[in-house]
């Protein structure tokens, strides 16, 4: 008999409830697998954090010079280390889209193990792509930036414009109306072109392509996604808030009876200090299984909608690997049996038949 975590994750066209729902079920049931998995480059982002925290701190209170020196040099290294997590977190990303989809295929163990050695086979490959994701994603913030200039601008126009046809009250109603446009279209234009990179490293790790290779499928996927990536986005933001809050309330509380300003952060003490860092990388512990689990759910889901990618995984259940034999395909692999990025095969010689039949 089958296992039914398989017969509970039925491969089929997700909307983004349905999305939430599936990530949700699967951090419920691999709940400690997925926080191990998580740890290492939240606790990488955690101690950057802290230094940072510290070292900000100190920035402002001390008045040697070679003190301010240190500690502006403490700041710089504790904000790379703050990076160096970040891009540590996307890197593990590709291991947990490669595990979740050995699960689907053929019901494999979660493992954080399996993530990790995913991981190593590909890592450099890993690290150059998130920086080309994380200056892409730069670029979707200007250009969402520039959205919303524009649209300032027709605000600005159309007040002057109507300011001495409409009554005041109209005006504010309008100008508010204009900026909940603004910042719709804003963050429309961002996630429809951020969102063209969401798969970089599912694609690597999944179907075993280069790092140009996944940028260029990764564009090929990210056809109508921007929906469902807003509404994972903000419940994943909403979650991790929610969590912050939790954890950082009742540090407020101890904080404020002992005299502690929580709004001056120039006068934290230490303790506080290094409380208040450790709370958000604890939350992004606890939540970004869920946004890694989204993600790859997604990357599965449009392979799903545009390649009938339910039906190879079901036939690889049942039938096993396919054979390997001189076939190019448009399309990416169920899962890729060799992660090194593989030369195509040559094209077969010219024969008289057109089917190139022998």
């Amino acid at each position: 008999m089958s296992d039914p975590t398989v017969r509970e994750l039925p491969l089929a066209p997700l909307g983004a409830g349905d999305l939430i729902d599936r990530a949700v079920r699967l951090y419920r049931r691999h709940l400690f697998v997925l926080i191990r998995t998580a740890a290492p480059p939240c606790l990488v982002t955690a101690a950057g954090s802290i230094l940072l925290g510290i070292a900000g701190r100190q920035v402002f209170q001390t008045s040697s010079g070679p003190a301010l020196f240190l500690y502006s040099l403490l700041a710089i290294g504790s904000f790379f280390v703050v990076i160096a997590g970040s891009i540590f977190s996307f890197v593990v990303m590709g291991g947990a889209a490669r595990v979740l989809v050995a699960h689907l295929l053929r019901n494999e163990a979660v493992t954080a193990r399996a993530a990790y050695q995913a991981v190593r086979m590909r890592f450099w490959g890993l690290v150059v792509t998130a920086v080309m994701v994380v200056a892409w994603i730069v670029l979707s913030l200007m250009a969402a930036l520039v959205g919303s200039y524009f649209v300032f601008i027709l605000i600005a126009i159309g007040g002057l414009l109507l300011s001495t046809i409409l009554p005041t009250e109209f005006l504010i109603v309008g100008y508010i109306l204009m900026l909940l446009l603004a910042i719709v279209l804003s963050t429309w234009i961002f996630f429809f072109v951020a969102g063209r990179v969401a798969y970089v490293p599912q694609v690597m790790l999944v179907e075993g392509r280069g790092v140009l290779e996944s940028f260029g499928r990764s564009f090929q996927l990210a056809r109508g996604n921007v929906r469902r990536l807003i509404a994972m986005t903000l419940f994943t933001t909403f979650a991790t808030y929610s969590a912050l809050m939790i954890l950082v309330f009742p540090l407020g509380v101890v904080g404020y009876l002992s005299g502690v300003n929580p709004f001056n952060s120039a006068q934290w003490p230490a303790w506080y200090t290094i409380g208040y860092s450790v709370a958000g990388p604890l939350s992004s512990i606890l939540l970004t299984p869920i946004w890694m689990l989204g993600l790859s759910l997604l990357y599965v889901d449009e392979r799903v909608r545009h390649e009938g990618y339910d039906i190879e995984l079901l036939a690889s259940r049942q039938l096993g690997e396919m054979p390997t034999v001189d076939v190019s395909s448009p399309f990416g692999p169920a899962l890729s049996t060799d992660l090194r990025k593989l030369p195509l095969p040559p094209p077969p010689m010219a024969t008289g038949s057109v089917l190139n039949l022998r």
